[in-house]
């Protein structure tokens, strides 16, 4: 009879699982693209095919060929582990000692969204664009400068200006001599130099002096093409473009606050702890990161009082990982006098690069250099054009996963923002933010109105920006 009741139990446990498990048939990969951005990317590649600090998860339930343990191993893998899961096992040696992060909160549903979005972008079903949606993505025409036509008009102003004046002095002198009077007849230069044509020169020098100092304060913070070296050689190739690590990842703040920020140097220890030597500088430049942070490569662990440390200990700590790295990489039994200068080289950069006047110690936060820097009086908000609108990032920043060094590569002038609110689509379908706009929604479902834009919604009044 127990025998029997257990068979009983198990179907039942079996059916009410495949119940659960077939659901995953209305998955949402949008869903699931969420939780992979704040669950999974910190570790994981995101086109599912390329293994990082973790796996790739392309393909993850044919290979684990049971729901079941799969979703017991994405809520608990070392439970998993412990229990002798042979898969489990298999991937826990080929990965170790990095721990897989626990969700024993994420539901059935949750995980499979995720999945979805998973498999989706392993077959590429998810996330495909038509073409005119890929023209879209290219972002808002840039603005022209018309200073060459100002300078074309000016030069035409100042000839005819010239012409006029000529014309005038022959007119009073015809004039003069009609009266029986001499006039003497003045040359050009008299001319240039007379009182009405210098009034008029100072005249156009106060308008083109105001002109200057009003364009030029517009464009404070907007040197497109501004490409300045960082303390730190980042690789936004190697991070968003081959490994596809999502932007909102590292610029968390982008999907919820005005500022997108700069990642900490905790951020970068989630995939570093285990990433310790760089593919392109080695320990050059990864270092720095664990100088900054405190962090110990060679021990896996934070070193203790790290801030009351003097530069010559914190030296005597990462001179040492970066000779152990360098006799491991040349196959020495010991370091040598030219690994002796690559450890000397490397720390006399990384000193470079952690302090300067204001900062005198190698300890503490990396000093970036800011490139995009929009003026006070432009209010710009990121959570309102990711979250909301659903800009990708690329929109204004570019193609940033091409860049081995950022620059800023839009304008980010008034004129390209109004440009971009006259011409991108609102995305009303499944958006909440826009479930009040009652009146475009019912036109829509008309078809009174196919789409509705920016400027349609007040994307073009003026406190909307400069409140």
């Amino acid at each position: 009879m127990i025998y029997k009741h257990l068979i009983i139990k198990s179907i039942i446990t079996i059916f009410v699982a495949s119940l659960s498990f077939g659901m995953s048939a209305q998955a949402n990969p949008d869903a699931g693209k969420e939780l992979f951005k704040n669950y999974c990317a910190a570790c994981h590649s995101k086109d599912m095919r390329t293994a990082a600090t973790g796996p790739a998860l392309g393909g993850s339930q044919a290979k684990w060929g049971d729901d079941v343990a799969l979703y017991a191993w994405i809520r608990n893998s070392q439970a998993m582990v412990a229990s002798g899961h042979p898969k489990a096992v298999e991937i826990w040696n080929q990965y170790k000692p990095t721990v897989m992060t626990a969700f024993p909160n994420l539901t059935d549903d949750e995980i499979g969204n995720l999945l979805a979005y998973i498999n989706g972008t392993y077959d590429g079903t998810y996330g495909a664009k038509p073409a005119a949606a890929a023209d879209t993505a290219a972002g808002p025409v840039e603005e022209k400068s018309n200073l060459p036509l100002y300078l074309i008009i000016a030069a035409v102003l100042a000839i005819l200006a010239l012409l006029l004046t000529k014309i005038i002095s022959n007119l009073n002198q015809i004039a003069a001599a009609k009266d029986g009077e001499y006039v003497e007849k003045k040359t050009i230069a008299q001319i240039l130099t007379s009182k009405g044509v210098v009034t008029f020169l100072l005249f156009a020098a106060i308008i083109l002096g105001a002109y200057t100092t009003v364009n030029k304060a517009t464009e404070l913070g907007r040197q497109e093409g501004y490409q300045p070296d960082q303390p730190i050689k980042f690789s936004h190739v190697t991070h968003a473009g081959v490994n596809k690590i999502d932007c909102q990842y590292c610029h968390d703040s982008a999907r919820r606050s005005k500022h997108s920020g700069i990642p900490a140097a905790n951020t970068c220890m989630n995939c570093h702890r285990a990433i310790k030597v760089g593919s392109q500088y080695g320990t050059a430049e990864l270092t720095k990161i664990f100088v900054s942070a405190g962090y110990d490569p060679s021990t896996n662990t934070y070193i203790e009082n790290y801030d009351a440390k003097t530069e010559e200990e914190i030296k005597a700590i990462y001179g040492k990982w970066i000779g152990d790295e360098y006799v491991k990489a040349k196959e020495l039994a010991a370091l040598n006098k030219e690994g002796e200068n690559v450890v000397e080289q490397q720390w006399a950069d990384i000193k470079k690069s952690l302090t300067n006047e204001q900062k005198k110690k190698v300890q503490g936060p990396i000093e970036w250099v800011r490139i995009h820097n929009l003026p006070d009086h432009a209010y710009f908000n990121h959570a309102q054009h990711v979250t909301v609108g659903k800009v990708e990032c690329q929109t204004c920043h570019g193609k940033v996963e091409e860049m081995e060094v950022v620059k800023q590569a839009s304008p980010l002038s008034m004129g390209w923002c109004i440009n971009c609110h006259r011409q991108t689509e609102v995305k009303f379908k499944d958006n909440p933010y826009y479930a009040n706009y009652t009146q475009y929604h019912e036109e829509m479902a008309a078809g009174k109105r196919d789409k509705v834009t920016v400027s349609d919604i007040g994307g073009l009044e003026c406190q909307k920006c400069h409140y």
